[in-house]
């Protein structure tokens, strides 16, 4: 996913709210000129639609463009808004077996509100009614449910992100790790996450883990240069020629955690069928049996765990791994 696509993804509030106000505008001009109502309505949708684009985490929008879909009688149009919130809010199969079998024009919008009542998508609003009214027994059912959940959508991975933020600032450091490795196994390009991750780690002095968040960063984002700032850092705290200069920690580390983090995409792998070893090939045609075996989770959709086994490979020294690197980052849109 390119940058401008990436951008589209996060919340930009004052251009949801805009877009919201002219979709309430054309429904006006809907019930006003009934000549001209279809029309007008088609462009309430549109504008709430884009709302919902701009501002996934405001529940105004979503609630608008419900409200329209009931006017205009859309019963399947109302289904795909409810199964859009509930990806948002992780794929939980609760939520989805909800959606079987319901009158969508006379429920759909309670079940929206039920939703958001349950899960609300402002974090701070989340973490208020967590906090208050279910302390610690509420972030252990928490983090129960995210083990369970699936964060493959970018937008799922803001939202739950930001609510481990939240989680993180009340002092709950050791779930917000573990918890934090698995939206970023489900989708191990969300590089805020692991600039967060890293931050906390390179705070509590555990420098081997916190160097392997950063360079996740960099290699991302080759332009933010986390992973050589942090070195930087070290550099600057060494006092005397007694202490012995870090450079990154051992390539078992690295490779033990990248597969740490592969061996978390498992449970949500769904391949198509079986990994079968690759065939003997001529000498002439030779192929890696790890080169064979990322095309294999590429061809079967199983991006994030091709993902990891590069960036192993790469750790140690496969420099071949990183044409293949690149073609998984492009696919993980």
């Amino acid at each position: 996913m390119s940058e401008s696509q990436d951008l589209l993804q996060h919340p930009r509030r004052n251009l949801g709210n805009r877009y919201r106000s002219t979709a309430q505008k054309f429904a006006k001009l809907a019930k006003a000129d009934p000549a001209r109502a279809a029309e007008n309505m088609a462009w309430a949708e549109q504008n709430a639609r884009q709302a919902i684009l701009h501002d996934f985490t405001d529940e105004r929008n979503w609630r608008y463009l419900a409200e329209l879909k009931v006017l205009n009688e859309d019963a399947d149009g109302l289904h795909a808004v409810l199964e859009d919130v509930f990806i948002i809010l992780g794929r939980d199969p609760e939520n989805l077996d909800q959606l079987s079998g319901i009158d969508y024009l006379g429920v759909g919008r309670e079940l929206l509100e039920a939703a958001f009542a349950r899960d609300a998508l402002d974090p701070d609003a989340w973490w208020e009614r967590l906090s208050t009214t279910e302390g610690d027994e509420g972030i252990n059912e928490f983090a129960e449910r995210c083990r369970r959940l699936d964060f493959r959508d970018q937008r799922a991975n803001i939202v739950f992100g930001r609510r481990l933020e939240r989680l993180r600032s009340a002092g709950h450091e050791e779930v917000f790790i573990e918890l934090a490795k698995h939206l970023l196994a489900h989708r191990p390009i969300n590089h805020e996450l692991w600039l967060e991750m890293g931050r906390l780690h390179e705070r509590r002095n555990e420098i081997d883990e916190a160097w392997s968040c950063y360079d996740q960063v960099q290699q991302l984002r080759p332009h933010l240069k986390e992973r050589d700032r942090f070195l930087e850092r070290l550099k600057g705290n060494m006092d005397g020629e007694e202490k012995k200069p870090w450079s990154g920690p051992s390539i078992d580390h690295r490779k033990a955690f990248l597969e740490g983090m592969q061996s978390l995409t498992e449970r949500i792998s769904s391949p198509a069928e079986p990994i079968q070893p690759a065939e003997e090939n001529s000498e002439e045609n030779q192929v890696h049996p790890d080169e064979a075996k990322l095309a294999n989770l590429i061809e079967q959709g199983d991006l994030q765990s091709a993902f990891f086994l590069a960036r192993r490979l790469l750790a140690s020294g496969e420099g071949w791994a990183e044409e293949w690197l690149v073609q998984i980052q492009s696919q993980m849109v």
